[in-house]
């Protein structure tokens, strides 16, 4: 019961935090709730299919399915990502100052809501299969019942969900004025993260090289699986002991958007 609750726990609360610094960083955008909703069902629902399946996936391509599965994901939400902070770097002041008549004044708003589904989706439907294959393993390899697994399992998500909905809370009452700079910093944080992950799967599953691995250790001081190192992982992509392509994916994704963002700020400077 406890391994399965640190499992769901650490996976619930990397989707956690992710939806909580979107929602907070999009909660003056008109109508985006219907679509962070729309987001996380899509997501349930996808992770759905995959724990449906979690035999079929976990044998496909000699037991790397999953690795391919989740670079895949991954991937695709470092582009969300860097759109949304790139449109944000250049409309949300707008949409804070213009809060109550933003469905009215700014016709695009509904365009930047639609991509909260993406995002959301995606965190959900990687972290609900990975859950469901590690549950899968873990009851296969320590032969847990199926009561004791799903007690856990609801323990974890109970915990996850907490964690990001305090984060999400507590944006929320920062000033205006380090608002956007904050969520910003964070969101350009995960997506850097997302690409070194992305990167390590790909690595595991002898796609890229790893270049050099590890180029450190800090698992003595601070474990990746701790509490903290939980937090930094699903907040900045933390790795005890990252691979060389990892650090080189986790430069390339944080100064591709920090570029696009200064772009796009200068752009909206000039208008």
């Amino acid at each position: 019961m406890f391994g399965s609750a640190i499992i769901v726990f650490r996976e619930t609360l990397e989707a956690a935090l992710i939806i909580g610094i979107i929602a907070a960083a999009t909660h003056q955008v008109p109508g985006r709730n219907r679509w962070l909703i729309g987001g996380l069902v899509t997501g349930l629902a996808g992770a759905g299919l995959v724990a449906a399946t979690t035999g079929i996936i976990a044998e496909v391509a000699s037991g790397t399915g999953q690795e391919l599965l989740n670079a895949a994901i991954l991937g695709i939400a470092v582009l969300m990502l860097a759109w949304h902070n790139i449109w944000m770097t250049s409309h949300g002041r707008e949409l804070a100052t213009q809060a109550r008549d933003t469905s009215r004044e700014i016709s695009d708003g509904a365009q930047e809501s639609s991509v909260l589904l993406v995002i959301i989706a995606l965190a959900v439907l990687r972290e609900g299969s990975e859950t469901a294959l590690f549950l899968y393993g873990l009851a296969a390899a320590d032969g847990q019942g199926v009561q004791s697994t799903f007690g856990g399992g609801l323990l974890g998500l109970g915990a996850g969900a907490l964690v990001g909905w305090l984060l999400y809370a507590g944006l929320l009452k920062m000033p205006m004025r380090w608002f956007f700079d904050t969520t910003s910093a964070l969101v350009l944080l995960l997506a850097a993260g997302m690409g070194a992950t992305a990167a390590k799967f790909l690595i595991q599953a002898d796609v890229l090289p790893s270049l050099m691995s590890p180029v450190w250790d800090s698992s003595a001081f601070l474990p990746q699986e701790s509490i903290l190192g939980t937090l930094l992982h699903g907040l900045t992509g933390y790795d005890a002991r990252p691979a060389g392509m990892q650090l080189v994916f986790y430069g390339v994704v944080f100064l591709s958007i920090l570029a696009g963002m200064k772009l796009a700020q200068g752009t909206h400077a000039t208008k």
